[in-house]
């Protein structure tokens, strides 16, 4: 017979057991059963480390309470039909020697015990089972954004994500049913008040009129089986009392209960010690028993002293990170990991490339239960890196953090702050195009990707925003679109060893040959330096084995990194064109003038640094102003701002322009393909 129906063949025999007459000896076994049942449940619980290992306990619960109501009723029946003929030996037991055969003792020893249970232990474990329920389930949102976190990092897998995920939900689960359970628990005791209450008058009665027994031998008879009857009910009810406050008291922690009791009360010796030195004296100087107490106490103080001491590690000077001084760090200093091992010094270094922090307001768009999907658009975000950028970023990590307001976020890059905004979860974004005049009653901010005028507004606003012609965005969308143009921005930064040897690594699954060639001519630091130059620009690696071709043919005539950019360039011209390309299929741009593009050569210097244009300061603030007019004037006619210079002064004046007007695209005739005509809209002259 399969587990399964041998248990639900037993549930359903607990129920007949309250219809059922059974005989005394049968009704001895179900009783000591119940007993060993009580016993295997108390030992279970305090010999698992997580709750979850007794995941069924409420059902448990709810299973033995009912065995334990049958057995009242069985032992009810059998009292009342036989009178002093009951030949049930463990109530008779219970009855005679535990009470002494005197029920008044017994009914005190009874009382006593439903209040212990009912008081003490049931109301404590119903409230710590109340309280971690509500805890439990708010926490997991934080919880499952933890995971879903870790595995957008790639910190775990998605079927450990998924494993970890199912055990939350569990754990929810579990702390739900046992604040529930509890209940039993408590309903089990005063059931059991009500039960003896009735058992005791119905017993006299039956006793003097159906039994012809005098009152007080009724009274005897019939009491002293209630209360061995009660006592049989109660020892196993508080044996699954206390299992329940135990598990539901219980941390997860790497031990069981007795080991994490004996060795976090014998932790530090000195309170052993000293707790047998009081009781020697409170036995030597008081009237408590001398001999008892100094017993205990001489067993405290063998026992502080086999306690071993922890040896802490003497700081010895000179050692690299010591204060200077033997024995430890002086007032003041922070303690913590001795960074001894590379795992200590891993915790404290910063691992991620990007990383966001977000309030705990904006929890419910990372929590996938709640409908939240930060993070799949932030592993969406990655994926659009990698197909217009070519940029394999490694996995951003998300932290919810109480440093923020409720609704701010902030984003970090190899551990510095780059970014900060806050969102309105509950409104929409209504961003100016920067054409319109007409306002909209909404929360005025600026748009945290490009810097527009906008408004947070009401969800009844947008039908009227989108008329006046705001472009209008949900909170999950404008932070999305702020990631991605910040990671844009800082995309060179972004490409650390860790992602060029991702990008290597891709390569030499196909052109491994291709790779070595290139390393045995440049070094890698080298051709990383290529990939982040580019990456500056705006220009795509993703045409990852042409950009290697390029560097291998063009590395020995390049006298620096400078100069192998401009050859790469060069290479990729017709990539760069297609994405400068109008709708007319021609480059629209704004060109320098033959005499200022002669000064900026002239002026071109060369330091221990690298090559870089020495002119003028007013001079090039003058020559940065005229080209902002003549693209602003481009840009007008609906044109990207584009500025056309000669590939010899190219990478040295698009470095200093873009300080000043980042975004535009500065690139060298030379890069312009033969069969794409090139338009020149204005001339910047000084």
């Amino acid at each position: 017979m399969k587990a399964d129906v041998a248990v639900a063949l037993l549930i359903v025999a607990i129920v007949l057991l309250m219809i059922i007459p059974i005989p005394d000896f049968l009704l001895d076994f179900f009783q000591l059963l119940n007993i060993s049942i009580s016993l295997v449940i108390l030992f279970s619980t305090m010999y698992i480390t997580h709750a979850l290992e007794l995941a069924s306990f409420p059902t448990l619960l709810l299973i033995v309470t009912i065995f334990r109501l049958a057995l009242n009723v069985a032992s009810t029946r059998a009292i009342l039909l036989e009178g002093p003929k009951f030949q049930g030996k463990v109530i008779q037991t219970f009855g005679n020697f535990v009470v002494g055969g005197n029920y008044v003792v017994g009914i005190v020893v009874f009382l006593i015990l439903v209040i212990i249970q009912f008081i003490v232990i049931t109301r404590g474990s119903e409230r710590i089972a109340e309280v971690a329920a509500r805890f439990t389930l708010d926490a997991m949102p934080g919880k499952q954004m933890s995971v879903d976190a870790d595995l957008n990092a790639g910190l775990i897998t998605e079927e450990e994500a998924r494993r970890r995920r199912e055990e939350i939900r569990r754990e929810a689960d579990f702390y739900g049913a046992m604040d529930g359970a509890s209940k039993f628990v408590r309903g089990d005791a005063i059931a059991s008040i009500i039960i003896t209450l009735v058992n005791s008058i119905g017993g006299i009665i039956i006793g003097v009129l159906m039994h012809r027994l005098g009152f007080g031998e009724a009274a005897r008879t019939f009491l002293l089986y209630t209360v061995g009857d009660g006592l049989v009910s109660q020892i196993p009810a508080l044996m699954v009392s206390t299992a329940t406050g135990i598990i539901v008291s219980r941390s997860a922690t790497k031990d069981n209960l007795g080991a994490e009791l004996i060795k976090e009360l014998s932790g530090e010796k000195k309170v052993i010690v000293l707790t047998g030195v009081v009781i020697i004296l409170l036995g030597l100087f008081t009237p408590l028993p001398t001999f008892t107490s100094l017993l205990i106490g001489g067993m405290f103080l063998v026992v502080g002293i086999m306690i071993r001491e922890e040896v802490q590690p003497q700081v010895q000077p000179g050692v690299a990170g010591a204060p200077g001084v033997a024995g430890g760090p002086p007032s003041g200093v922070p303690t913590g990991p001795v960074l001894s091992t590379p795992e200590e010094v891993a915790e404290v270094l910063q691992a991620d490339t990007v990383e966001i922090n977000i309030g705990y307001g904006l929890l419910p768009l990372a929590d996938l239960s709640q409908g939240g999907d930060m993070l799949e658009r932030l592993t969406m975000i990655r994926r659009q890196l990698a197909q217009e950028l070519g940029l394999v970023l490694s996995p951003i990590r998300v932290r919810d953090s109480v440093l923020l307001k409720p609704n701010e976020y902030a984003i970090y890059i190899r551990g510095a702050e780059v970014a900060r905004y806050e969102l309105f979860p509950n409104r929409l974004l209504a961003i100016n195009p920067g054409f319109i005049t007409e306002r909209i009653p909404g929360i005025e901010v600026k748009e945290p990707a490009f810097g527009l005028q906008a408004f947070w507004i009401d969800e009844s606003k947008k039908e009227e925003a989108i008329q006046k012609g705001y472009t209008v965005v949900d909170p999950p969308t404008v932070f999305a679109t702020h990631v991605t143009e910040i990671l844009r921005k800082y995309a060179p930064e972004l490409l650390g060893n860790r992602e060029f040897q991702l990008l290597v690594d891709g390569l030499r699954n196909k052109f491994d040959r291709l790779v070595d060639d290139v390393f045995n001519v440049v070094k890698p630091t080298v051709v990383k330096k290529v990939l982040q130059e580019l990456l500056r620009e705006g220009v795509s690696i993703r045409n990852l084995p042409f950009i290697f071709e390029l560097i291998l043919d063009n590395a020995e005539k390049a006298r620096d990194v400078e100069s192998l950019v401009e050859y790469v360039r060069r290479g990729l011209k017709r990539q760069i064109a297609s994405k400068l390309m109008s709708q007319d299929k021609q480059i629209h741009a704004v060109a320098l003038d033959s005499e200022l593009e002669r000064i900026l050569t002239e002026s071109i210097s060369e330091s221990d640094e690298g090559r870089y244009l020495s002119v003028n300061p007013q001079i090039m603030r003058e020559i940065i102003e005229k080209i902002s007019q003549e693209l602003e004037q481009l840009m007008r006619k609906g044109y990207s701002p584009i500025l056309v210079v000669s590939g010899a002064i190219r990478p040295y004046l698009a470095r200093m322009v873009l300080r000043f007007i980042p975004g535009i695209t500065v690139i060298a005739f030379e890069e312009v393909p033969e069969d794409v005509n090139l338009s020149i809209e204005g001339v910047v002259r000084v």
